[in-house]
């Protein structure tokens, strides 16, 4: 008798397109780095060194970039302080509650409005 096995999904990746954010907090980069510390820890994920935080751009792109290695991937987020807009990704093949992160998210940056999408990654079979 052959047994199925179930699929597993490789990776888990919750996108986030924010607009009306807190233009002090990111402009700060103390902010953003309380921010990757507290969301590491409440999506129990291990970080891999410390964030990087640096600043970039001289005109309409200027802001913050994030990336933050966690044992299972990485983090990384994009401050546009011209717009006030923050583009997240957390991508883990370590299943995560995407509310967490976004409470996470959300008590740091209080986005006025935001689109999510969360998908489930898997490389086609050969």
């Amino acid at each position: 008798m052959r047994t199925t096995r179930k699929k597993r999904s490789w990776g888990y990746h919750l996108i986030v397109n924010a607009a009306g954010c807190d233009a002090e907090a990111i402009q700060s980069k103390e902010i953003i780095k309380a921010f990757s510390d507290e969301l590491v820890k409440r999506i129990d994920m291990v970080a891999y060194g410390k964030p990087q935080i640096v600043r970039f751009g001289t005109s309409v792109q200027k802001g913050y970039t994030l990336v933050q290695l966690i044992e299972t991937s990485c983090i990384t987020a994009h401050f546009s302080e011209d717009t006030n807009e923050v583009y997240l990704d957390v991508f883990s093949c370590k299943i995560f509650k995407k509310n967490d992160a976004l409470a996470v998210f959300n008590k740091y940056f209080k986005p006025k409005k935001m689109n999510t999408d969360f998908l489930t990654r898997q490389a086609p079979r050969l």
